[in-house]
């Protein structure tokens, strides 16, 4: 048991499934609040937001709130998650590089918070969904689908 647990020989265990399941979970959550600040805030926002890409402060909160909200929605479950995650860690660029890119690190805690959501992001897209997503049990089905040669 200690051993399974100090030196596991299958990365892509139940246990580490769950571990990813619960990091989903625990992240999308938490970014999911940020999109919905703004949404509940969008009238005040909408005329005010950042604007770095020059598409405009409407447009870009819109797609903020979408890869805050609806893109963590689909992390949550493991649905399209790669896919899902690219509007997040886009999202946690731009935030960190751009939008508090000459602020230092102490003094802002947007920076540093945009730091850490584009680290997990990263390291969440490599590690993939794990088998509790639906992305996992859909392929599980393509594979059984497919004609045997």
């Amino acid at each position: 048991m200690i051993k399974k647990l100090l030196f596991p020989s299958k990365p892509d265990s139940a246990g580490a499934s769950a571990l990813l399941l619960l990091a989903r979970i625990a992240f999308g959550l938490l970014f999911m609040s940020h999109g919905i600040q703004k949404w509940m805030m969008f009238q005040d926002l909408s005329a005010t937001f950042p604007d770095p890409l020059g598409i405009g402060s409407y447009l870009s909160l819109l797609l903020a709130i979408f890869g805050e909200m609806a893109c963590s929605i689909a992390f949550i479950g493991g649905i399209l998650y790669r896919l899902a995650m690219i509007p997040m860690i886009f999202t946690m660029c731009i935030a960190f590089f751009v939008v508090h890119g000459g602020d230092a690190m102490a003094a802002t805690p947007g920076k540093e918070m945009a730091l850490i959501y584009l680290i997990v992001f990263v390291l969440m897209y490599i590690a993939g969904p794990g088998k509790f997503s639906v992305d996992h049990w859909i392929g599980r089905f393509l594979d059984k689908s497919k004609p045997k040669r």
